[in-house]
C-alpha cells in the first residue's frame, strides 16, 4: 500500500465540470500520473527498515550480498480479488465500534491535554475563515500553471500556492491526438478480450480491472508525465539529510482505468482520504508524519516533508489498493495543512451539554475504520462544511494535468452531465526509495506474466489476454529504468544518501 506524495490526472480532451456544456462529440480521457511515496508497502516489512540496507548489506565473509533485497523485502503474496466497494464502508455496511485499546491508544498519543484543546479551537476558529474563502472563490482558488512553467522552474508564488491548497492543474502535456490515440487503443484491447475483462459493475463495466494494456505503458513512460512528476516531486524536501530517497527518480506504479458513460454514478466515491483510515493515528511511523499537529503545533506540520514519510505504515490490515478510483469530476478540499490538523485532531474530541470537549476515554475515530479508506462525511467531520468546502477542479483542456497532494481530502460527482464518456486511466508515480524499489521488483514480474501489481486484487488478470503491454514495448532508457527494467543513475550532484539508495535499488532489482 502506499503513502501517497501527489495525486493526480491529465487530461486528453476537455475533463467536464459540473454543469458545464460540451460539444456533441467531446470523449473524455483522463490519464491520473499519481505521484506517490511507496512508505510501508506491507505490515510485514515493518521489521525490514531503510537502515538494514544502509551497508547494502554483507554476507559472512564481508561481500555485498546479492540476497540482500529477497532477505530484507519477501516477495508479496497476492491479494484476494475483490473490488473497490470492499475499501469503503459508505458502499458497504456501517462503520463497527473499534476495541477498548483505540482509546488506550488516544491517551497515548495526547500528552499535553491544554496544549491539544488550544489548537484544535485556533484550527476551528481558522476553518470558518477557510471555508468561507473557498465558498467566495471557487474553482478559482485551484492554482493552475502552464507546462512550460513547469520545465522552466515554477515561481515562488506559484509554489507556496500550490502547497498551501495541495493542488495544481498543470496545463499542457501529452499531446491530444497522442492520447486520443491510446484511448481508441483501449477499446480495442477491451473488445479483443471481452469474454476475459472483469471489472465494476460486472454487467456493464465502467471501472475496469486493467493494468497492462500496451496504452497504460505508454503513457506511464511518456516524457512529459515523467518530466511533470519529477518537477513536482522537488517540491518536497526532507528534513534529515540521511533519509534514503531519491525524490528526483520516479517510478511507475501500475493502476487501473475506467470507462464511464454519461448519467448517475453506479456507485460514487464522498470525501475521503487515500492511503490508510486508522493507520494515521495508530502507526508510529504514520502518526510521526502530524507529530505537530498532534503536540498542539498545527501551524508548524510541514506537508511536504518526505523523511517522516518514509517510516510510515498506512496499511496495517493488508487492504488493497484504492487510490485512483474517480468518477465524474474530481472535487477537492483546497486547503492542505489546515484540513489535516483537523482530520488528525478530530478523534480527540467530541460534542457535549457545552460544546466540544476532549474526548480520551470513547474508542471513536470518526470515518476511520480498519481495513478501509478514511471517509469524511457532514456528520464525522462538521466543521468542514463538506457541501460549501469541497470545490470541483475548473475547465481543463486537452493534454492537462491536474494533481493533489496526499493528505488532500477528495471526492467524485455523481453525476456526468456530459454527452461523451469519461475516461480515465490512473498511472501513479513514485520516488526511489528501498521499499518502493522491493515493490518494483515484484511488480515487474507480475507485468512480465500479465498478472496485477502486487497491491490489487489478485486473480489471472490479463495473463491470457491477446495483446497485451510488455517489457519490450517500451524503448526508452528513462521509461525502461521506471518499470525497473534497467539500472538507475546517479546524477553527478546526488547526496550520499541518494548514492547509496540508488545502489541498493539496483541490487535489489538486479
Amino acid at each position: 500500500m502506499m503513502d501517497t506524495i501527489l495525486l493526480a490526472y491529465l487530461c486528453a480532451r476537455c475533463k467536464l465540470v459540473k454543469d458545464s456544456v460540451s460539444r456533441p462529440d467531446m470523449h473524455q480521457l483522463a490519464l491520473y500520473p499519481r505521484l506517490c511515496l511507496i512508505s510501508s508497502i506491507h505490515e510485514t516489512y515493518k521489521s525490514a527498515h531503510l537502515q538494514a540496507c544502509s551497508t547494502l548489506s554483507t554476507d559472512a565473509t564481508g561481500t555485498r550480498s546479492s540476497m540482500t533485497g529477497t532477505l530484507l523485502h519477501p516477495r508479496r503474496a497476492a491479494k484476494k480479488e475483490g473490488t473497490i466497494m470492499d475499501v469503503f464502508t459508505s458502499l458497504t455496511d456501517e462503520a463497527p465500534e473499534l476495541p477498548a485499546r483505540f482509546a488506550e491508544l488516544k491517551r497515548s498519543i495526547c500528552k499535553d491535554k491544554d496544549a491539544m484543546v488550544c489548537s484544535w479551537n485556533a484550527v476551528l476558529k481558522e476553518l470558518e475563515t477557510a471555508v468561507e474563502e473557498v465558498a467566495e472563490r471557487g474553482a478559482d482558488i485551484i492554482p493552475s500553471v502552464s507546462y512550460s512553467d513547469v520545465m522552466r522552474g515554477l515561481s515562488a508564488e506559484q509554489v507556496n500556492e500550490i502547497k498551501r491548497t495541495g493542488v495544481v492543474i498543470v496545463r499542457g502535456g501529452v499531446p491530444r491526438e497522442e492520447a486520443l490515440g491510446w484511448k481508441q487503443s483501449i477499446k480495442d484491447y477491451i473488445q479483443a478480450n471481452v469474454d476475459k475483462v472483469k471489472g465494476i459493475p460486472p454487467d456493464n463495466i465502467v471501472f475496469y480491472e486493467i493494468y497492462n494494456s500496451p496504452a497504460q505503458i505508454l503513457a506511464r513512460t511518456h516524457p512529459a508525465l515523467i518530466a511533470t512528476q519529477r518537477a513536482l516531486l522537488s517540491l518536497w524536501h526532507c528534513s534529515s539529510p540521511d533519509t534514503q530517497i531519491s525524490l528526483r527518480t520516479p517510478l511507475a506504479y501500475f493502476d487501473r482505468l475506467r470507462i464511464r458513460p454519461p448519467g448517475p454514478s453506479v456507485f460514487t466515491l464522498g470525501p475521503h482520504i487515500d492511503g490508510g483510515s486508522v493507520e494515521r493515528w495508530e502507526d508510529p511511523g504514520f502518526r510521526a508524519c502530524f507529530a505537530r499537529i498532534l503536540e498542539g503545533n498545527w501551524r508548524a506540520h510541514d506537508p511536504f516533508d518526505a523523511s517522516p514519510r518514509i517510516h510510515a505504515c498506512q496499511d496495517l490490515y493488508n487492504t488493497p489498493n484504492h487510490a485512483g478510483t474517480g468518477e465524474g469530476t474530481l472535487r477537492v478540499l483546497p486547503f492542505l495543512k489546515l484540513s489535516s490538523a483537523y482530520t488528525m485532531l478530530r478523534p480527540f474530541f467530541r460534542l457535549g451539554g457545552t460544546g466540544w470537549e476532549l474526548d480520551l476515554e470513547s474508542t471513536e475515530f470518526p470515518g476511520s475504520v480498519p481495513g478501509k479508506a478514511q471517509e469524511l462525511r457532514g456528520h464525522t467531520h462538521p466543521h468542514l462544511q463538506l457541501d460549501r468546502s469541497m470545490v470541483s477542479i475548473p475547465r481543463v483542456e486537452p493534454g492537462d494535468q491536474v494533481y493533489w497532494h496526499c493528505d488532500v481530502v477528495h471526492a467524485v460527482e455523481a453525476e456526468h452531465n456530459g454527452v461523451g464518456d469519461s475516461s480515465v486511466l490512473y498511472i501513479p508515480a513514485v520516488p526511489l526509495t528501498e521499499k518502493n524499489a522491493a515493490y518494483l521488483r515484484d511488480q515487474r514480474e507480475n507485468f512480465v506474466g500479465g498478472r496485477p501489481p502486487p497491491d490489487f486484487p489478485g486473480g489471472e488478470g490479463e495473463s491470457r489476454f491477446a495483446g497485451r503491454g510488455s517489457p519490450e514495448g517500451v524503448s526508452s532508457a528513462e521509461g525502461r529504468r521506471m518499470l525497473g527494467l534497467e539500472p538507475f543513475e546517479c546524477s553527478p550532484d546526488a547526496t550520499a544518501a541518494e548514492v547509496n539508495v540508488i545502489e541498493m535499488a539496483n541490487t535489489l532489482l538486479s
